[in-house]
């Protein structure tokens, strides 16, 4: 039996690269149904989906006021997925980082896993263009994360990944405030803890070639409380 599918991607300044995201997901799978988040992009990229959203039924659009953080924003799209009965959502990034032929592998692994993440370092170091300041920030923010809260995977920080609708519905999404990296961080956590199976399969990431990255020197501080937040939950077993 068919599993309802939902890919859930949010955008801030995608005009360059909403298309041809569309375009390559439906490419792999015209079925799949496809749900922006966009934080009222001055670029116009919710003008641009709400035309293509004449063509194709498949196409959902949730605008925000304003620019909200990446977390919330997968919260917001979460919370319309478990709304629409769907039993498998997808999350990845709008700026063509991410490749939808991965989409198929990720969907394939959820029959036996609960969470599958689409790793860039399971399987050695799998990142294309990044300068190398930032693939070390990435490199030790997850072996930060694995080392304090013991996470069992190597691709911690991942933004592309497959939930089964059983995991979201066990996260209260509305206490979910963190943003980047910590966001990712703190999804696998509350989901293993849950008592959910994480898996990884290796992807390949290409780093965006349009638009500018939305790494921020907040973030990645953010992501440092959190990971303490986060063990410190663990050890009082608070949820």
């Amino acid at each position: 039996m068919n599993k309802k599918t939902l890919i859930v991607s949010p955008t801030y300044n995608e005009k360059d690269n909403i298309l041809e995201l569309l375009r390559q997901i439906w490419a792999v799978n015209s079925n799949y149904d496809i749900l922006i988040i966009d934080d009222n992009s001055p670029d116009g990229t919710g003008e641009i989906v709400k035309n293509e959203m004449t063509n194709n039924s498949k196409l959902h659009l949730i605008q925000r006021e304003g620019k909200l953080g990446l977390g919330t924003a997968y919260c917001t799209g979460f919370k319309w997925a478990l709304d629409n009965n769907y039993d498998k959502v997808i999350q990845m990034d709008a700026d063509l980082s991410h490749n939808p032929e991965d989409i198929p592998r990720l969907l394939d692994e959820s029959e036996r896993s609960d969470v599958v993440i689409g790793s860039r370092y399971v399987n050695g170091v799998n990142v294309v263009n990044w300068p190398m300041r930032r693939l070390l920030l990435s490199y030790f923010a997850n072996l930060y994360a694995k080392t304090v809260i013991r996470l069992p995977i190597i691709d911690a920080t991942g933004g592309f990944k497959c939930f089964n609708s059983k995991v979201l519905k066990s996260i209260n999404l509305s206490l979910i405030k963190s943003e980047g990296y910590s966001f990712q961080i703190e999804m696998n956590t509350k989901s293993l803890r849950n008592g959910f199976s994480l898996k990884e399969i290796p992807i390949i990431f290409v780093d965006r070639t349009v638009g500018k990255s939305k790494m921020t020197k907040k973030i990645i501080y953010e992501a440092a409380w959190v990971v303490i937040k986060l063990s410190l939950q663990g050890l009082f077993r608070i949820k």
